[in-house]
């Protein structure tokens, strides 16, 4: 049996795709495991020209996943960037990106937001104002405009991308899939080929793909989604991936504060003196109560 090693690029359900050294083989974990993400670097064994069985997922260096109260959802492995795409409009949800947010700083993943639909003036000021909370947190906001100005965008994202393993997410109607068309000239392609591997018929926004970019660079687009459960984050992974808690860990007088009705806490501290934001503390105390309901 021929034994070799892949990325997977796309996934749909338990049906998998691996890219062998440029060879695109149809893939299937053995027994019933579905643990499998894409980015994920896999040894499998060959079982026809075109298929194999992935036997071992290699370690990895992150891995980035949403769980609701039953269950948990890969969305990519090896990461080391996350884009969150918003627009001027329609509007946007705060949770969504700052669940987001949460969600790369525990998995150690870096995020960037990018604000598309530059050209909507009549929203844009708006727009700015309601991320202008994360920009003073220290998260990168770039601006373009996929469809007015497209030269801009390539310009302004291409060397972002540059030896990066990126994902972009957001909301469906964000333009999400303008930007992946702008910087994968040939996506559209690329999409019909897995969709026709992996037997998807028409569904081809229902899965994630890896688009390799060259010269150890990936982007990886992901279905548009509405919510991002993190029932999976501890207690202490929560405190630790809210950045502007960091300076006050520590200081609260009882060791296992939890920063949300404690006396002397450092934490409520800092958000009575506005140093936290309310919205970002009271997001704190929801994802809390969400990990005291896991199930699985």
């Amino acid at each position: 049996m021929t034994q070799l090693t892949g990325t997977i690029i796309a996934a749909h359900g338990r049906h998998y795709l691996a890219d062998a050294d440029g060879v695109k083989l149809q893939c299937v974990t053995r027994g019933k495991k579905t643990n499998v993400a894409v980015g994920d670097r896999v040894r499998l064994t060959l079982t026809s020209p075109n298929q194999g069985v992935i036997d071992v997922i290699e370690e990895r260096k992150t891995l980035l996943y949403r769980s609701d109260q039953y269950k948990s959802k890969l969305l990519a492995a090896n990461l080391t960037q996350l884009f969150i795409v918003v627009a001027t409009e329609p509007g946007f949800a705060d949770d969504l990106i700052s669940r987001s947010l949460v969600a790369a700083d525990a998995a150690g993943i870096e995020a960037r937001i990018i604000l598309n639909k530059t050209d909507v003036t009549a929203s844009l000021a708006r727009a700015r104002e309601r991320l202008q909370p994360y920009a003073a947190l220290g998260y990168p906001i770039d601006e373009v405009s996929a469809r007015a100005d497209p030269e801009h965008a390539v310009a302004t994202l291409t060397p972002l991308l540059a030896g990066q393993s990126s994902i972009l997410i957001g909301q469906s109607g964000m333009g999400k899939s303008s930007l992946i068309n702008l910087l994968v000239p040939d996506a559209d392609i690329a999409v019909r080929e897995i969709s026709a591997a992996l037997d998807t018929g028409k569904h081809t926004t229902t899965f994630t793909r890896l688009y390799s970019l060259g010269a150890d660079a990936s982007i990886i687009d992901s279905p548009g989604f509405q919510e991002f459960g993190l029932y999976h984050l501890s207690e202490g992974m929560l405190e630790r991936a809210f950045r502007e808690f960091k300076p006050y860990l520590g200081g609260c007088k009882f060791y296992n504060c939890r920063h949300l009705i404690e006396p002397q806490c450092a934490v409520l501290g800092a958000v009575a003196e506005g140093k936290i934001t309310r919205m970002r503390h009271t997001l704190y105390g929801q994802l809390l109560h969400e990990s005291a309901q896991t199930l699985y």
